[in-house]
């Protein structure tokens, strides 16, 4: 494979990983740490500076394979990795849309027609960079960060997905946002009609904290890229919301077959092949990174809880992670969601092209490309079909490979769809900063009609502006 350097969210060359072995790996040890660096005050800022904005985004309509409900990517990843869910049990979006965030990264979302509409993922997107700017300019919290003893950063580095306690932190925010934009595609469902009303909905019914504790991150991370959820809401007489008793059966299953399956992995290395925990670890890591490495080294029979859903007893009080950070995004949230102008307009390529291809064909985005394992799998996708990958750039989301002609392009952007990832033809542009003049608030409409969402997710629609409720 072309070597590249990927680059961490803070685009700086991933760090020099700590030297940590499977005797590190202690899940109650790194929340507590987790919570350690949360405290005493994770998000001091106590005001939000957010300029009204105009968001453009692209739509298209997502098609399932003929005679399904499901598309060949979702098809494939749940029979592989979500047994025992059914098609029947998954909502799917109806479709995939693509927008420039304020900072001009592209991201890739999806809605479904007569749900909260397009602004949802735009929105959780806005919120979730607030929360991360606070977070990297805090100096009370980079000072914690660099006071971590060695010990507590090779606990963090064997038992977390991805170590760095920055990124552990940006990614629990990641997870939150994902967490309501997923959860929007049930939102016909729910009694909410407003963004903000959804957003508070699913936190006082606890949705936040469900998931955290009942999914686990590679179905949630899967899932979320497929533009699926494998959950059923139900609504309660108090106005709340609750995941239907075969919802809860159904995770719980999944969660049971996840663990297997890396216990399995673990089994197999350790004894037919004779290897030592660390060295099975490091030859069958991205299998493990498929079905959910932290579970590899999980004792037998213990049942796994999120880091950040224990609570700790600082200061004389109880903490709870979680809460800290849901209430604070929930907050945010409803902040944006009037300041944000959302408007479609017309994707415009010859994708199909039989011409060569030019130096900026070579040059696409993979919003939903977080972690170093995307990386990995996006390089090695693009590779298996004969094309050079120059970069992978993780902060800016941008890949330039060596495509022949535009035709061969779309062909690779639909085996990295089929892998769960989805590229952007959007250049990477920085988003223009003046005030809206298009466009409806993400948070003024009641939610849309089906009849509405039909014509404004129409990818064929010259600049239509939307009304969504989100």
């Amino acid at each position: 494979m072309t070597e590249y350097l990927p680059l961490s969210p803070h685009g700086n060359a991933a760090p020099h990983e700590p030297t940590s072995g499977a005797d590190d790996y202690d899940r109650n040890a790194a929340a507590t740490i987790v919570a350690a660096l949360a405290y005493p005050d994770l998000f001091p800022t106590p005001s939000l500076t957010f300029t009204p904005r105009r968001f453009d985004y692209t739509s298209t309509e997502i098609r399932p394979e003929p005679g399904g409900q499901l598309t060949l990517s979702q098809r494939l990843y749940l029979e592989r990795f979500m047994r025992p869910c059914t098609p029947e049990q998954v909502t799917t979006a109806s479709h995939r849309l693509t927008w420039n965030d304020s900072a001009g990264v592209p991201n890739t979302g999806h809605y479904r027609v007569g749900g909260l509409g397009p602004a949802v993922p735009i929105v959780a997107r806005e919120a979730a960079r607030v929360l991360w700017a606070t977070i990297d300019t805090d100096p009370g919290f980079a000072h914690r960060v660099s006071a971590l003893p060695a010990a507590d950063r090779r606990i963090l580095d064997a038992t977390t997905t991805d170590g760095e306690p920055v990124d552990i932190f940006r990614v629990g925010i990641e997870a939150t946002a994902r967490t309501l934009v997923q959860h929007a595609l049930l939102a016909d469902r729910t009694p909410y009609r407003t963004a903000t009303e959804f957003a508070h909905g699913l936190r006082d019914s606890g949705i936040f904290t469900a998931a955290a504790t009942r999914w686990y991150w590679e179905l949630q991370a899967s899932t979320y890229r497929r533009g699926m959820i494998p959950v059923d809401l139900v609504a309660r007489p108090d106005g709340t919301v609750a995941y239907s008793q075969d919802t809860l059966t159904t995770l719980r299953a999944m969660k049971d077959a996840t663990i297997a399956d890396a216990h399995a992995v673990m089994h197999r290395a350790t004894t037919e092949e004779g290897l030592d925990v660390d060295a099975a670890i490091a030859k069958y890591h991205d299998d493990l990174d498929l079905i959910s490495r932290q579970y590899a080294l999980l004792p037998t029979g213990a049942q796994p809880a999120c880091l950040a859903a224990q609570a700790h007893r600082r200061g004389g009080q109880h903490h709870n992670l979680l809460s800290l950070v849901v209430d604070r995004f929930v907050a945010v949230f409803a902040e944006l969601a009037p300041r944000c102008a959302i408007v479609e307009v017309r994707a415009d390529h010859d994708a199909h092209a039989e011409r060569p291809a030019t130096a900026q064909d070579q040059i696409f985005a993979v919003p939903d490309m977080n972690c170093r394992h995307c990386v990995r799998t996006i390089g090695g996708v693009l590779e298996s079909m004969g094309i050079e990958v120059l970069e992978i750039d993780l902060l800016s989301k941008r890949v330039v490979a060596e495509f022949r002609s535009p035709r061969n392009r779309a062909r690779a952007f639909e085996a990295l769809r089929d892998s769960g990832y989805n590229p952007s033809d959007a250049p990477v542009d920085p988003q223009d900063t003046s005030p809206p003049n298009a466009g409806v608030p993400a948070d003024t409409a009641a939610r849309s009609s089906g009849a509405s969402a039909n014509n404004s997710a129409s990818p064929n629609n010259p600049a239509s502006s939307i009304n969504p409720a989100p």
